[in-house]
């Protein structure tokens, strides 16, 4: 009799708390009961305190850059009305900025959501996590339910991916506004008047290194004043080149089967090669100096490899 018990009891479905083995390995009170060889479960106190603790962390990063946009001056950096690498024309951006926010924002966290998801599912990879790592549950509960772990995963990989691309768009904004450097298609754009109300079609302005203008063009305004300034280095290559390299190393770590390895590298290839082609227009288009996008492009394969060195 009591070994049919035993047996009824094992078909009974795991609830939250208990120990993943059934009612027969203990009963269990209620959620966050402590059972011999499992971590209690953390409920929606500890989920919500953990959102908020990642979420200051995050505004640490958030309100300078914010600051920056609505308040910050770049340097004021002055010309020579010689310098032919001002006086390119001005052409719409090729890689808009919503294309750049899809790709490499919504883009790498999609995918990251897909391969956790599909890992979660392959019972083959379970026996290659590390001891802590075997289980399917995350630990934490929500309305009695426990979340499932690749879902923990994906909240960790997407937090680490944002946190790691604000710091490199702020250390991409510190540089800007303290150099201050003027984009190629400066003189086009601006149409310099000088502080003596000549231009640099006059003479006596030749060789002079202007620091006192202002912009005569009809259709200024403070926001592309305040931008024409912002050209060292290029957010457009530093933003592409993180989130590309970042999600190809993460597809290089996370993405195990066998099968379809030639389709992770074609994948790869292609988001490296956007990362390569935006970086490129950004000199086609006259939007930047070559120097420019060769450092937007450094900072944001550094932090890429920084944020990801712990990845496993």
């Amino acid at each position: 009799m009591e070994v049919e018990c035993r047996k009824e009891r094992s078909k009974l479905p795991t609830f939250v708390g208990s120990s993943g083995t059934g009612l027969g390995s203990g009963l269990v009170t209620g959620p966050g009961s402590i059972v011999p060889g499992k971590r209690p479960l953390r409920g929606p106190k500890k989920i919500l305190g953990r959102i908020l603790l990642d979420l200051c962390m995050l505004s640490c990063v958030g309100l300078p850059m914010l600051g920056f946009s609505l308040w910050g001056e770049p340097f004021k950096r002055g010309f020579f009305c010689n310098d032919t690498s001002l006086k390119h024309p001005y052409k719409h951006s090729t890689i808009r900025s919503w294309m750049l926010y899809l790709m490499c924002g919504a883009l790498p966290v999609v995918l990251i959501i897909l391969v956790e998801f599909f890992r979660g599912q392959d019972k083959r990879l379970h026996g290659t996590y590390k001891s802590q790592k075997t289980r399917t549950g995350s630990g934490y509960h929500l309305c009695h339910l426990e979340l499932p772990y690749w879902l923990l995963e994906c909240y960790r990989k997407i937090g680490v991916f944002i946190f790691g691309l604000g710091v490199e768009q702020l250390t991409a904004n510190i540089a800007k506004y303290a150099i201050g450097r003027l984009r190629p298609h400066f003189f086009t754009l601006c149409q310099p008047v000088l502080w003596d109300g000549s231009n640099c079609s006059h003479p006596m302005n030749a060789g002079r290194y202007i620091e006192e203008f202002t912009c005569g063009a009809a259709d200024m305004n403070a926001k592309r004043i305040k931008d024409m300034s912002l050209s060292f280095p290029s957010g457009h290559a530093s933003f592409a080149f993180y989130a590309m390299l970042y999600t190809a190393i993460y597809l290089q770590r996370r993405m195990h089967w066998p099968r379809l390895r030639m389709v992770q590298h074609f994948v790869q290839f292609l988001l490296l090669t956007f990362a390569w082609y935006t970086a490129l227009t950004r000199i086609s288009d006259y939007k930047h100096h070559c120097s420019d996008v060769l450092a937007g492009a450094g900072i944001g394969i550094t932090y890429a490899i920084i944020v990801t060195s712990t990845m496993w």
